[in-house]
């Protein structure tokens, strides 16, 4: 039996304290003047695309989840800042034993729709996902829950049907937050428009491609932010985004193109904020289509591919060469899982074996951030080089989340934010057969062996044994070229003089409870 419990105060105080990896010279709280008044105020973030979603339970994508989490909707417990799991509407929990949690509850807290937050609303919330008519493609990231259980209206137990390590960090995630049961009982189809839950902030607008409006909970049970709003506008353009925070007519931008670093850190205006990600940014393929199925073509494409090249080409070496779709951040990662080196005449070989012929067609789907368009456009150079006609797609984010999984793309560049910062997430999400399509798996890979190996490593309890598993697991999949591991993420954000208190966390979540607009 193992107990935890800490306490809410405590984390909070914690959270206030700890210094998260950050550039030396620009942090978040270098911006503001010394001796700067907080003046309330709209915060203005710039997003380079929409959100696909505001449901929980069904968005796929960080840059969706990053308007909820943490701001309307929140967890039975977080992430602090220093990545360790803490209280925040459950008080306190504890681990009876491998199939059964108990967390006691908050009391308090209300809903944004005035409902109260109990063992009730948890229930509802669970009861939600896990119902197979709702339909949700998060519904795996939690299917190792068999019940949950109302011991009194502030004490709820979760059941599992099996031993689940990283419990508490799916539970830390976007795809547990707790949602108003009046809203999941009258109004669920509204979600994905309407988000209602216990946040510091109140969902007010959402004008499609324009703007996203939360207003400050002012009966907010935590601490209130010292902002009246902030608004999430749709600015395509990087050069806009970036102009209007030198201005000072916005204020943070989290999509900060690498071309531009320079010019943040020579501004007098603007700054730079940066910290390493759980992300890693890969080119994938469907496994399914006619010409990518035969492993020896996927495996000619990954010799062919200069890694190193597109990250001190492409990205100026921001972010580090990655060995598998797993950053060194996550919990599970080896450092001994091997990719393909850039080997031309290997892939000829491989090309010429498997019988393709030159100037054989194949597609490249991309989202159209700019470094990922100039990836793609070396990719097809380099693939020309080994006899493939290279023909790129450029799709708008949102459309380019639809279009993959629809399983009728080829090659496509992507990457994988993971929420949790354990093996689990990376590993279930894009390699297991039940993701495939919309909860991960863009690959379409299906191998029973490789399942095998995800449920062995989601239930052992020894984290040296989950390690070796993964480890095992990883390298299997690097064997059958179903993806090409390219960088592992550090994330940038850019922010104007006139914030004080932002942050970035690991998965790439702007942290606005405790940012203030001064002067």
């Amino acid at each position: 039996m193992r107990k935890m419990k800490m306490f809410l105060l405590l984390a909070l105080m914690t959270v206030v304290l700890l210094q998260a990896c950050s550039t030396a010279s620009n942090n978040s709280t270098e911006g503001a003047k010394e001796g700067a008044k907080s003046v309330g105020g709209e915060l203005i973030v710039l997003r380079a695309s929409d959100a696909t979603s505001l449901d929980p339970h069904f968005i796929t994508d960080i840059p969706s989840a990053n308007i909820i989490h943490g701001k309307v909707y929140e967890t039975l417990v977080a992430f602090d800042r220093d990545r360790k799991i803490v209280p925040l509407l459950a008080a306190s929990w504890e681990q009876k034993d491998e199939l059964t949690w108990t967390f006691t509850l908050n009391k308090g807290i209300k809903f944004h729709d005035g409902e109260d937050f109990n063992a009730e609303a948890v229930k509802a919330t669970f009861s939600r996902i896990l119902d197979p008519a709702t339909g949700s493609p998060q519904r795996d990231k939690l299917s190792m829950i068999s019940e949950v259980v109302v011991d009194d209206p502030y004490i709820v137990t979760l059941k599992l049907k099996n031993s689940y390590a990283p419990l508490l960090s799916i539970l830390a995630s976007q795809e547990s937050s707790i949602i108003s049961p009046k809203a999941v009982s009258e109004s669920a189809d509204q979600l994905a428009t309407h988000p209602v839950g216990t946040g510091p902030f109140i969902f007010e607008s959402w004008k499609s491609g324009q703007a996203i409006t939360l207003n400050t909970n002012k009966e907010y049970w935590g601490a209130v932010p010292k902002i009246d709003n902030v608004t999430f506008k749709i600015v395509p353009e990087d050069s806009t985004r970036l102009a209007m925070i030198e201005s000072g007519e916005a204020h943070i931008a989290d999509q900060v193109p690498v071309t531009d670093i320079d010019r943040i850190e020579k501004s007098s205006t603007m700054n730079l904020f940066r910290t390493e990600g759980l992300a890693v940014e890969f080119i994938g393929f469907n496994v399914k289509d006619s010409l990518l199925s035969n492993v020896k073509v996927r495996q000619a494409i990954s010799y062919a591919v200069d890694r190193e090249a597109i990250i001190s080409g492409i990205y100026n070496n921001v972010g580090t060469l990655a060995n598998s779709a797993m950053s060194p951040k996550v919990i599970g990662y080896s450092s001994e899982t091997k990719a393909y080196d850039y080997d031309v005449v290997k892939a000829k070989q491989l090309l010429k074996e498997a019988g393709i012929k030159e100037g054989t067609k194949v597609k490249l789907l991309t989202s159209d951030r700019k470094e990922r368009i100039n990836m793609a456009e070396v990719v097809q150079s380099q693939l020309k080089g080994i006899g493939l006609d290279v023909e790129i797609q450029v799709m708008e984010y949102g459309a380019f989340i639809s279009e993959i999984t629809k399983e009728q793309h080829q090659l496509f560049i992507s990457g994988w934010g993971n929420a949790t910062g354990d093996a689990d997430y990376n590993q279930y999400n894009l390699f297991h057969t039940a993701s495939m399509g919309a909860p991960g798996n863009h690959f379409y890979y299906s191998n029973p062996e490789i399942d095998q190996l995800i449920e062995e490593g989601r239930s052992e309890s020894d984290q040296s044994k989950r390690n070796d598993i993964y480890k095992k697991a990883m390298q299997l999949e690097l064997d059958e070229a179903v993806y090409i591991p390219v960088r592992n993420y550090e994330h940038l954000a850019v922010y104007s003089n006139a914030v004080k208190g932002f942050w970035l966390d690991a998965s790439n979540y702007t942290m606005l409870s405790g940012v203030e607009i001064v002067q």
